[in-house]
């Protein structure tokens, strides 16, 4: 069961000074909810989770359209529309919000996303014994595929043009703005998000990623940590090589999917100097795994990462996944 300390315990494994346990959370996806809602409920109540993110809460409500996890269309805070064609999930982008670079002089972000209501979050953090990250994430690069398609991102980005640096500038320069905004927030932790990698390698090389990207996170380090705050970030896919970048950033915690890049070779490389904040393999071990596969793989992780902390036992919940494999995940974590 989760302890009211949850707090501390995720703070020692940030700054590897020994917990009474590792920290957990899992991630429940509402395809999870709507297909397992049996299991969604014993599992947090069994195995609750240490880290929640905070409730975002606007003084002034975006437009959206539609739900974000329902088939069909929905418009986000930004304008960007996202079809989605089951329930459960998120969609994608297809109808660029610019579709042209003249689109530029009359396209500004979102000010609604400026006016969050601080005393909202504290309240929520005061009442929450667990570790508190922010609940709307800094997302450059995905923000940018958004805004003109993930096909068209990825052409700009070997053209790079000046309109695309200008696109690029006013995208992080408004996230800059909303990172100071949690960082004077009671939360415990800046989010930031991007995926960066294929199944085999980055979307593009690591000096685009250096060049272009690397300022911008350093910037939301900075932010978050002259506050006292941590930074924790997402990113999909293999990212090996841009690993040493983050954590010169100034990454704290990285959820990856560290079975992509293999676990051994990640833990002989970055223990100690990152905390890995998940992830149980999502795309065989979670939907075809066995139960002692599934056990191995913890225990993999944990002999991996373990340093008088730096490793967040986190799980996802998600499409496909046998609950069964999930519950083991957590349950076989609480037993080390």
């Amino acid at each position: 069961m989760k302890t009211s300390d949850s707090r501390d315990i995720v703070r020692r494994t940030l700054n590897f000074d020994s917990p009474a346990r590792i920290p957990r959370q899992t991630w429940i996806l509402p395809w999870a909810e709507k297909k397992h809602p049996g299991w969604v409920s014993r599992l947090r109540r069994e195995y609750p989770d240490d880290i929640v993110p905070s409730p975002v809460v606007y003084k002034k409500p975006p437009p959206l359209i539609g739900e974000k996890y329902t088939s069909g269309l929905f418009v986000d805070e930004w304008g960007c529309r996202f079809e989605n064609p089951q329930d459960g999930v998120m969609g994608i982008v297809r109808d660029p919000v610019i579709k042209t670079w003249d689109d530029l002089e009359n396209w500004n972000p979102p000010s609604e996303t400026l006016s969050l209501d601080r005393d909202a979050v504290n309240a929520f953090c005061r009442d929450s014994d667990c570790f508190v990250y922010a609940g709307s994430w800094l997302r450059p690069l995905e923000r940018f595929q958004f805004l003109r398609t993930m096909e068209q991102s990825l052409v700009d980005l070997i053209e790079e043009s000046a309109e695309m640096k200008e696109l690029l500038n006013r995208i992080h320069s408004h996230y800059l703005k909303e990172a100071e905004l949690w960082a004077k927030t009671d939360v415990d932790a800046v989010a930031l998000m991007d995926d960066w990698g294929t199944q085999t390698g980055l979307l593009t090389s690591p000096e685009t990623f250096r060049r272009l990207f690397l300022p911008m996170y350093r910037d939301y380090a900075e932010v978050a940590h002259s506050a006292g705050k941590f930074l924790f970030m997402h990113s999909d896919g293999w990212i090996t090589d841009i690993i040493p970048d983050l954590i010169q950033a100034g990454v704290d915690a990285l959820n990856a999917q560290v079975f992509c890049m293999g676990v051994e070779d990640l833990g002989h490389r970055f223990r100690g100097r990152l905390t890995f904040w998940g992830e149980m393999d999502r795309q065989d071990l979670l939907p075809n795994g066995t139960k002692s596969e599934i056990e191995a793989s913890v225990r993999l992780l944990f002999s991996s990462f373990y340093d008088k902390g730096g490793v967040i036992a986190q799980c996802e919940f998600g499409l496909q996944a046998k609950p069964e494999n999930v519950l083991c995940t957590q349950k076989t974590w609480s037993r080390l």
